[in-house]
């Protein structure tokens, strides 16, 4: 049974929609806290206004084995972000504002449809900015059947705030952890004290939701599962991350060190990031993981490692 679903019999996710409305009026939602009226039509640094956007909602085979099972993930990404990242794969979503305004009645409908096709959760793919809107959307669906687990597919830039509204709502927690250090951070992703409150969020959901849980067909039911995405030259910070995840989260945290990176938006303006990654600097954070103490690392993609092996 998805969480949010004894707040909604119990009325509580009322007081979690209007909690999350609130934030807009002079704009907390994110780490950023521009300030700015969103309730009024205003934008800050996420470039969206009172209503959700969205670029496209879908069956997804692509993800994590846990997410993916046999029928996928019913994502719907949303477009814009609160990061600025030069080497953003969906920079064309994220950074030039592919998509559409999409009011919360069409939002619900979204997530009840991908459920009415059979897949195994509804994944928020970039949620960080638009959370009022999602739970907003969220009570209309479940008050039209929606029951299906929710998965938060962050940045990981999240406001411990904001995330405790989401406490007993959001059922799988999938942040990325992309730096743990302040000043790549900065760089190459236009943020400021990222691995701070990247490691607080990390922190406050691991609190809610725990370790992931996946049931006997495989397939992830609540937990935290941690992206890192490895860079070229170390540049992600592999080995302080997988440090902390072992040492002040959990040694049985899920964690896929991701080997996908390749030069794209912006990412020639900085020379180290001008080329994919090697097959040594894969083999040396998957090994910084193991080292650590982490075992339960997600496989690499079949393609990836057919790449990686033939450089």
């Amino acid at each position: 049974m998805a969480a949010y679903l004894e707040l909604y019999r119990s009325g509580k996710l009322r007081e979690r929609v209007d909690a999350a409305v609130s934030l807009l009026e002079s704009c907390s939602v994110c780490p950023r806290s521009c300030g700015v009226n969103r309730l009024a039509g205003d934008v800050g640094k996420c470039r969206t206004p009172r209503e959700a956007m969205v670029s496209s909602y879908g069956l997804h085979f692509g993800e994590e084995a846990p997410l993916v099972g046999r029928y996928g993930s019913g994502t719907i990404f949303f477009t814009n972000c609160n990061l600025r990242c030069l080497f953003c794969q969906n920079y064309s979503i994220s950074q030039l504002g592919e998509g559409q305004k999409v009011s919360n009645e069409e939002l619900a409908y979204m997530m009840l449809s991908l459920q009415a096709r059979g897949c195994h959760n509804i994944n928020l793919v970039s949620p960080t900015h638009v959370v009022p809107q999602i739970l907003e959307a969220l009570e209309l669906a479940v008050e039209s059947g929606l029951h299906l687990p929710l998965v938060y597919n962050s940045g990981g830039y999240d406001s411990v705030e904001t995330l405790r509204i989401l406490d007993g709502i959001v059922d799988i927690y999938m942040p990325d952890m992309k730096y743990d250090d302040e000043e790549t951070a900065r760089e190459l992703s236009g943020i400021e004290n990222y691995p701070e409150i990247n490691k607080a969020a990390i922190k406050e959901v691991h609190r809610q939701t725990g370790d992931l849980e996946i049931n006997e067909e495989g397939v992830a039911q609540r937990g935290l599962l941690v992206r890192h995405l490895v860079l070229p030259h170390g540049l992600a910070g592999t080995k302080g991350i997988v440090n902390f995840l072992s040492k002040e989260i959990s040694r049985n945290t899920y964690v896929n060190i991701m080997a996908q990176y390749h030069p794209c938006h912006q990412a020639f303006q900085i020379s180290s990031l001008g080329r994919r990654i090697s097959s040594a600097e894969f083999r040396e954070a998957s090994s910084l993981a193991q080292e650590a103490g982490l075992s339960r690392l997600d496989e690499v993609h079949p393609v990836e490692i057919l790449r990686i092996r033939s450089e």
